[in-house]
């Protein structure tokens, strides 16, 4: 365990964190043929759909029941929730609408549940609280994951053998997504992700494209999950989702493992997956890459063996980047968004900040990691940087980047030596 800080700053100066309804919003965007419904002013909703829009260079479906002064007093959240989804369903047909809450309705205490159920023979509805003043990205996107699986997936006494969910943390990329799927399908499996970024916004060019989420896992699909008989999380945010899975479906298999970047992440994953399986038979291709990136370890190392790196991230993020980048002999430091367990798992300085605390330490690191917003503190103090996270405004591809698995991490750590090397030269 690395050195933990006990952060005793009262606010965040310059946030690193996202709010929980953003992380809400992308996991109802990985359910197909879905409509978010953000509970709360329209601001929130407008600011969320302009920050995934310019991240993912596509249209985000997003509405809102533009909570303003007048409905905040004398509405419980049943009109103006009945008439967001009247005007929705006018132009549109959603299999299912997530409704989810902001700070102003949670704290007015509206009863989205009792409203859910009220408008049930009208719309299919799955609800989520997630106040904005508690938690974060990861925290919103595993609170919406956790309603999906105890209101939407029906019960099943049947197993089914090959049939094998992953719950994926918020900040794995589409293409990362699809890339778990493709490894898993290689072993045998048949696999659903819940949610499914990977044929969402992975950046496909859709037919009609804005109106509901362009793709996805189906409805039909999660209300069939409940025989699953393999179930694996990835991320510390997400683990007790699986829990709560497996609470209700006692002859699921549950899997967990807090990170799939680098040698040993990768390794651990599959060798729970060979044990599971009872068969120590490996695909050649995965084999192939594992060799790959013990020679990536190896080239990158002169580079990256005096490095020093200050990552700024959503927790489990940070967290499997910096034990990544420690294999390659990084120096680490972690700043995290939020209050996460997986605190404790760090092997090197890590404690939850924000960019006025990456600033006050950027003299001790050479090579920076964190999303868009770390660009300006790298050109001010001269230091390489390398732009994870959300939001990433400049760059082209954040769906289609790779950094997981043996493959990606091969990807991950070429880069991390190039933009240091070309900076230091």
């Amino acid at each position: 365990m690395g050195e933990l800080v006990n952060h005793a700053k009262p606010l965040h100066v310059n946030p690193l964190k996202l709010s929980q309804p953003m992380g809400a919003t992308l996991a109802f965007l990985g359910i197909k043929n879905c409509m978010p419904l953000m509970h709360g002013a329209q601001g929130c909703a407008s600011f969320t759909k302009v920050l995934f829009t310019r991240h993912f260079k596509d249209p985000i479906p997003i509405q809102t029941t533009a909570v303003n002064d007048i409905t905040a007093i004398i509405d419980g959240g049943e009109i103006s929730i009945s008439e967001a989804i009247a005007n929705i369903t006018k132009k549109v047909t959603p299999d299912i609408v997530g409704l989810f809450t902001t700070g102003l309705t949670e704290i007015k205490g509206d009863d989205i549940k009792g409203v859910s159920m009220l408008l049930r023979d009208k719309q299919r509805i799955v609800y989520a609280n997630t106040p904005d003043f508690e938690g974060g990205l990861e925290s919103g996107w595993s609170q919406t994951v956790k309603s999906v699986i105890e209101q939407v997936i029906e019960e099943n006494d049947e197993i089914d053998k090959k049939k094998t969910l992953i719950i994926p943390n918020v900040n794995l990329t589409p293409i990362e997504v699809e890339k778990i799927k493709e490894s898993l399908e290689s072993f045998g499996f048949d696999v659903f992700a819940l949610p499914d970024l990977s044929d969402s916004l992975d950046g496909h060019l859709g037919v009609k494209q804005g109106a509901l989420s362009g793709g996805g896992i189906t409805l039909e699909d999660i209300t069939n999950l409940g025989n699953s008989a393999l179930v694996i999380t990835i991320g510390e945010s997400v683990k007790k989702c699986g829990e709560i899975f497996q609470k209700r479906f006692p002859k699921t298999h549950v899997i967990h493992v807090n990170s799939l970047q680098g040698l040993e992440a990768s390794d651990e994953f599959y060798e729970k997956i060979i044990k599971y399986k009872g068969d120590n038979s490996v695909p050649p291709q995965i084999k192939r890459w594992r060799s790959r990136l013990q020679d990536t370890l190896l080239d990158t190392h002169f580079v990256l063996g005096k490095t020093k790196v200050i990552v700024a991230d959503e927790p489990d993020s940070a967290y499997a980047i910096s034990r990544a980048l420690m294999e390659a002999g990084c120096k680490m430091r972690a700043f995290i968004s939020q209050k996460s367990d997986i605190l404790e798992c760090f092997k090197c300085k890590a404690e939850i900040g924000d960019f006025e605390d990456v600033e006050d330490a950027v003299d001790e690191a050479n090579l920076l990691i964190s999303n868009f917003h770390i660009e300006r503190i790298a050109h001010k103090h001269k230091k390489a940087f390398l732009i994870r996270g959300f939001p990433d405004y400049e760059q082209t591809g954040a769906a289609l980047r790779n950094n997981i698995l043996y493959e990606g991490s091969c990807t991950f750590l070429n880069e991390c030596a190039n933009v240091t090397n070309h900076f230091l030269r």
